[in-house]
């Protein structure tokens, strides 16, 4: 029998909308977690000096729930703390709701205290792989704007809902803009893969995370 995998000890302060959020983190992490107390934050001085003041000396890992509320907060804390001291970590949107609650929330999605253990494991490394990432490996080309319009991700009249079915299939929060979805691709995937993924005849088939 294998035990259970080791907590990730992260360096970054790792922010979350609410308690629960952070009694769940506190089981798979080590390291200073702190929360926005939702929508709080938009309004707490105190706790936006807080943010800044700690984004500045260790950096933040920003993890709120997938729905238009969770980003609209992840918004507001990467545009306090400056997008330099910050990593996005994402889970994906998965329908359902959390055991302590009566009904599911407006957009019917689990927010992060619900996510299985493994779904949140895998979020937080995926974003730690951009912790001072290196410059793309000669020969192997960035995702640009440019791939997106070409791949009719943006753009075009119908690029919205090509985008929302193309996150859906990479298993990524339907939210995510522009910016950020090419930070996200560029930390998973290789822009083979993608352009692979993307073919009419492999339309069904996940891309190999790079």
């Amino acid at each position: 029998m294998t035990g259970a995998p080791q907590k990730l000890a992260l360096t970054r302060a790792l922010v979350v909308e609410g308690r629960y959020d952070a009694a769940r983190l506190a089981n798979l992490v080590t390291g200073t977690v702190l929360t926005t107390d939702g929508f709080a934050v938009f309004k707490d001085k105190e706790m936006q000096a807080l943010l800044k003041r700690v984004g500045a000396a260790q950096g933040l890992l920003i993890l709120t729930d997938p729905d238009a509320a969770g980003f609209k907060i992840r918004h507001f804390v990467a545009q306090l703390a400056g997008a330099e001291n910050v990593l996005h970590a994402y889970v994906p949107a998965l329908p359902g709701k959390e055991r302590r609650k009566p009904a599911p929330g407006r957009e019917g999605l689990l927010g992060v205290e619900g996510v299985p253990d493994a779904v949140l494991r895998r979020a937080l490394l995926d974003a730690l792989k951009g912790e001072d990432a290196a410059p793309p490996a000669p020969g192997r080309a960035p995702i640009t704007y440019a791939d997106l319009y070409d791949w009719g991700l943006s753009g075009t009249a119908d690029a919205r809902a090509r985008r929302t079915a193309f996150l859906q299939a990479l298993g990524l929060p339907p939210h995510l803009g522009k910016k950020a979805l090419l930070q996200v691709l560029n930390t998973l995937y290789t822009r083979e893969a993608l352009a692979a993924q993307l073919a009419p005849e492999r339309q069904n088939a996940p891309p190999a995370e790079g």
